[in-house]
């Protein structure tokens, strides 16, 4: 019988069967300001702290800096920065379990949700026009309507091979269209164990239709006939990471909070621009102080 021999390693209990079963008190998705400064207020509080997410390029040179120097100040109160995106959230027990693109399976006491609220945009010849009329950004909210019909996934890293992943339980058909896929090798087995067909090297060049989608064009000629255009071009957002914690969101994809940056789940805590405008970098600062000083407060109570 295998036993599985727990090892605390700089914020985590991790088990030694290959980043299985780590277990931390608090769990912060999104490495940004907000994310990092309620990663060092919590961590003083004597607790395992850990930080899952993808630096975004595009930093000026004074906030990069910044950004760097406090996330020093989180790892030597004990913080773990992973540098990858979260393929699966869910509650569990009394607590969280959050699955990684690298497979990693993390349970935590509570949750600070901080990740970027914008989805970005394709671009192209068709893509406003079909907005709500088949052409999607959230995988999570729409999936259910596209059954028994082809998709078209666009995109290169974990939001569009999880959204690929998720489609093919409800679509007939699924391609994946990706100018370089840059995800973790697990997710990459995985996907080439689906039959989602990946069309590598792709470009977009327009979507088209007449009342609604029809399909799209490549840039090499390629014509790939479908009823729905998924665009995922980053991380999961604040509905995807929302949607499966029964965390409430408005219509503007942004999660309500009150003074304690609590949403409406218990234990899950919002800070940053995911809470709405406006988007600044005090209200972050701010915000990432109140959620990382109050989670800490909520999970000491806890234990």
């Amino acid at each position: 019988m295998l036993r599985l021999c727990p090892v605390k390693i700089k914020g985590f209990i991790r088990a030694s069967n290959d980043n299985r079963d780590m277990e931390t008190d608090v769990l912060i998705i999104g490495s940004g300001t907000a994310g990092v400064q309620a990663a060092i207020y919590a961590a003083r509080k004597g607790l395992q702290i850990t930080v899952l997410g993808k630096t975004e390029p595009g930093f000026r040179e004074k906030s990069a800096e910044l950004l760097k120097n406090r996330k020093a100040q989180a790892e030597d109160h004990g913080t773990s920065f992973y540098d990858e995106d979260i393929l699966m959230i869910k509650k569990e027990n009394d607590g969280f379990l959050v699955k990684t693109e690298e497979g990693k399976e993390i349970t935590s006491k509570a949750l600070i949700l901080a990740v970027d609220i914008h989805k970005k945009k394709l671009d192209v010849k068709g893509e406003e026009r079909f907005h709500g009329k088949g052409v999607s950004y959230c995988a999570e909210c729409d999936c259910a309507f596209f059954k028994n019909k082809d998709v078209v996934v666009i995109g290169n890293e974990v939001g569009a091979v999880s959204s690929a992943l998720l489609l093919r339980k409800y679509a007939s058909r699924v391609y994946l269209v990706t100018s370089e896929l840059r995800v973790g090798k697990r997710l990459k087995e995985e996907l080439n164990e689906s039959d989602i067909e990946v069309y590598e090297g792709g470009i977009v060049k327009e979507i088209y239709g007449n009342e609604m989608v029809e399909g799209i064009v490549l840039d090499n000629g390629v014509n790939i006939t479908a009823q729905g255009i998924f665009i995922e071009l980053g991380a999961k957002g604040s509905i995807e990471l929302a949607i499966p914690l029964g965390v409430s969101v408005d219509a503007d994809g942004h999660i309500p909070v009150n003074e304690d940056m609590e949403t409406n789940v218990k234990g899950v805590y919002a800070c940053g621009d995911i809470t709405g405008p406006p988007l600044r970098f005090a209200k972050a600062v701010r915000q990432g102080c109140i959620a990382g000083t109050k989670v800490a407060e909520y999970v000491k109570g806890k234990k």
